[in-house]
């Protein structure tokens, strides 16, 4: 059984269909890289997991259980199991690095504070910012930022993490420090959706890569299909594009 089973979806904004007839399988520990031009509705497959957006149509099973994104409970429960980090990291300016991670497993989980705080604190450690535990946001590169928004993502215990453009905020001498981090995940056998630009770490962390475009999936693969012998022209041609850069 997949741990994500994604049949048929379809979602809207307005009278826009963003996606359409979208399938996909994801399986524990897979990482998943979602490629393709702008607004090809990369971001919006996050989004509609996590209920940020409803589906009009189709199936996604968690487990083989299926979501019912009508459900405010529901999604509430969802949100414990599919953890989303942006782009922009949206910390809480008035709160030390250690309290922005610790807050949402505190508040919302009613988890005992100091189990909360043991367990953020290893994981700050493990992304290299284990000496910023008393920082605010202001104090801090933007990639570190980034770093502890996937730590406060990781702080609710995620079973899948989807990672939604998490570099095209930052500089690009700071990339390379938060793909370290997502390389570390993925090691540890994390299940993760990834919509990037670096087609590069898509290429070597990905176990299968998506490439989309106009709200459908074109082609699916291995990294090393997809980049180097893709079926689609479509795809053809967005590799070709890119990989000339």
């Amino acid at each position: 059984m997949h741990h994500l089973d994604i049949a048929g979806l379809e979602a809207r904004y307005g009278d826009h269909t963003v996606l359409s007839g979208i399938d996909m399988t994801v399986g524990r520990a897979d990482v998943i890289g979602l490629i393709g031009p702008s607004g090809s509705g990369k971001s919006t497959i996050l989004r509609v997991l996590t209920g940020l957006l409803p589906p009009v149509a189709g199936t996604v099973k968690l487990d083989g259980e299926p979501v019912n994104y009508a459900d405010a409970a529901q999604v509430r429960r969802l949100r414990d199991r599919i953890a989303i980090v942006f782009q922009q990291y949206n910390l809480f300016q008035n709160m030390s690095v250690l309290e922005n991670v610790c807050v949402a497993p505190v508040k919302i989980k009613k988890r005992p504070r100091k189990e909360v705080e043991e367990e953020a604190r290893l994981l700050l450690e493990k992304v290299g910012l284990g000496d910023k535990l008393k920082r605010y946001p202001d104090e801090l590169s933007g990639g570190q930022q980034q770093r502890v928004a996937i730590v406060r993502a990781l702080a609710l215990r995620p079973e899948i993490l989807l990672l939604d453009e998490v570099t095209a905020a930052l500089d690009p001498e700071l990339v390379s420090e938060v793909l370290d981090t997502v390389r570390l995940l993925a090691q540890e056998g994390m299940t993760m959706l990834i919509v990037s630009h670096e087609m590069a770490f898509i290429r070597e962390v990905a176990s299968r890569v998506v490439f989309m475009a106009g709200g459908r999936v074109v082609e699916a693969g291995a990294p090393a299909q997809i980049f180097d012998a893709p079926a689609e022209a479509r795809t053809r041609d967005f590799v070709s594009k890119i990989l000339r850069h």
